[in-house]
């Protein structure tokens, strides 16, 4: 109860629970629990207390000694963070990408210091490619702070580091593997970045976690939910497992009517955000960087032609054929490792159909033949440009044309092993072009240096282009960026294209509170679309 009245506050707007409402819920035995049980509790005393407009959540000044001035939205993200840890609850941080909540969670641990309750160690646990990032930003705004990369063969006995005040950097991948040594400590805040990373609550990560003890609980995360309303019942299970109760009431409770969007789904989202609200804290560029340049995106459509087209339409019938037996001796459920590498050989010819008939002989790809002709213009006007794709082995076919054309340029791909410097070099403006894998390039990176950005080939969660886009489009750009999206015409990549605007209206409806309708679960008919 106190959780859905709480959840009825606006950011920075308590809700005006007269005093007589508080003495009730008090006389109700709201405020008193049994003593073993207390510490696995919030502190309702303080929920009330904000709840009746006593304590008004205000935009609280960064603490002195931190080296970088908040701003306004960042100072109420670090009081809307002071609140999770004075009631005792736990929350999502789930700003969009590039508004700083390395910086908030840095500004929040450096207070905590300053003010002396930073008294065991804080755990960071974050993808492998970003804790350089993490080093270099705890270095940079809070120097003070005493942290330790928990990471590589040399961590073997650094556990004797653990020690109050320290905050310690650690990978999904080292959890994993260390879980036991990691949970003996008793953490005073954990901090779980990117933790879209632990959305399958079977996962080992989600498993781990869930294994370790902490006062303070935070997830970062600008994607909580990408596809499914379940990625957001994994992080709330590991933040406050009762909040949303067990998974399987969730999702016959809520997720089943709410993803297939019914009149009763749209009244449940309501309540599921109500229950969320208060937990998880969002604010989305447009609205609080203003000042940030405009971003344009531009759809750049083109048509196969030639052997192209032919092999694409020859595929497809094929496929079409293939699926629709597939569907109907087997089912969706049963059928789903085929249709994905259906989707993958189409998605392949449309890129380059080198890629599909694993071929060394040069072949006609009106893609690869615009991707250069839009990078030779960019670069004729001036700007630096990054090239993002699905496909590693799509990246070596463009290195081999800007080689050809003498285009300075690096790769970034998750077998890239001078990550940092690569950055650095890109954001010195030593080079003009960086080609980057989605998957090793969406996260923990600032190239500001760049604006203009190139999308090879969509795929279906928005959410990872959009992650990648914000590596150049965040705080510290000055210049307007330019997104191209490239879409081979009469395709599956215009279909693509269609359902990434459908996926993205699950995470609006319940995280912006806008669209009135939410994503559809896949179906037959759908599938067989796709193969038309």
């Amino acid at each position: 109860q106190v959780f859905e009245l709480l959840g009825q506050r606006k950011p920075g707007q308590p809700l005006k629970l007269s005093r007589w409402r508080v003495a009730e819920l008090a006389e109700n035995g709201v405020l008193e629990a049994p003593e073993a049980h207390r510490q696995n509790l919030p502190d309702m005393k303080v929920l009330l207390r904000h709840m009746s407009g006593d304590s008004p959540l205000e935009a609280r000044e960064a603490p002195a000694g931190l080296q970088a001035s908040l701003r306004d939205y960042q100072k109420f993200g670090l009081s809307w963070l002071q609140f999770l840890r004075e009631s005792g609850t736990h929350g999502i941080l789930a700003d969009d990408m590039g508004l700083g909540k390395t910086l908030q969670t840095i500004a929040c641990l450096w207070l905590e210091q300053t003010e002396g309750r930073l008294i065991g160690p804080s755990l960071i646990v974050a993808p492998t490619s970003v804790l350089d990032n993490w080093q270099n930003e705890l270095a940079r705004f809070a120097p003070q702070l005493d942290y330790l990369l928990y990471y590589g063969n040399e961590r073997k006995g650094l556990q004797a580091q653990f020690t109050p005040g320290k905050i310690v950097i650690t990978s999904y991948a080292v959890l994993r593997n260390d879980v036991a040594e990691l949970s003996a400590t008793d953490w005073h805040y954990l901090v779980v970045d990117e933790a879209q990373f632990i959305k399958n609550p079977q996962s080992q990560a989600a498993r781990s976690l869930c294994q370790l003890t902490a006062r303070h609980k935070l997830c970062l995360s600008g994607t909580p939910i990408e596809n499914r309303l379940a990625e957001l019942w994994s992080l709330f299970h590991f933040l406050m497992p009762d909040l949303l109760g067990p998974y399987r009431v969730f999702q016959q409770s809520y997720a089943r009517e709410i993803e297939a969007d019914t009149n009763a789904g749209r009244q449940l989202a309501a309540q599921l955000r109500t229950r969320i609200q208060p937990f998880i804290l969002r604010r989305k560029k447009e609205s609080v960087a203003a000042e940030l340049p405009v971003k344009t995106e531009i759809i750049r459509p083109i048509e196969l032609s030639g052997a192209q087209a032919e092999s694409y339409e020859s595929v497809r019938a094929a496929m079409n054929r293939k699926i629709s037996k597939e569907l109907e001796d087997r089912g969706l459920a049963a059928s789903k490792i085929v249709v994905l590498d259906a989707l993958l050989k189409l998605r392949q010819i449309c890129c380059d159909p080198r890629l599909y008939h694993k071929t060394d002989n040069p072949l006609p790809s009106a893609k690869l033949e615009t991707a250069l002709e839009l990078i030779d213009t960019l670069l004729a006007n001036g700007h630096r440009i990054l090239l993002f794709s699905q496909f590693t082995s799509m990246l070596q076919l463009i290195e081999a044309e800007l080689s050809s054309r003498k285009i300075d340029f690096r790769t970034l791909t998750g077998a890239t092993q001078n990550r940092g410097a690569l950055v650095e070099s890109f954001q010195n403006e030593e080079f003009p072009v960086f080609l980057i894998s989605l998957k090793a390039g969406g996260t923990g990176l600032n190239l500001t240096a760049a604006d203009a950005i190139i999308h090879y080939d969509p795929w279906w969660n928005p959410a990872a282009e959009a992650q990648a886009t914000d590596r150049s489009h965040r705080i510290g750009q000055e210049k307007p960026v330019f997104v191209y999206k490239l879409i081979a015409e009469n395709t599956v990549e215009a279909k693509i294209l269609e359902l990434q605007k459908q996926k993205g209206k699950l995470a609006a409806d319940l995280l912006d509170q806008a669209p009135e309708t939410a994503f559809s679960q896949w179906t037959e008919e759908a599938i067989l679309e796709l193969f038309d």
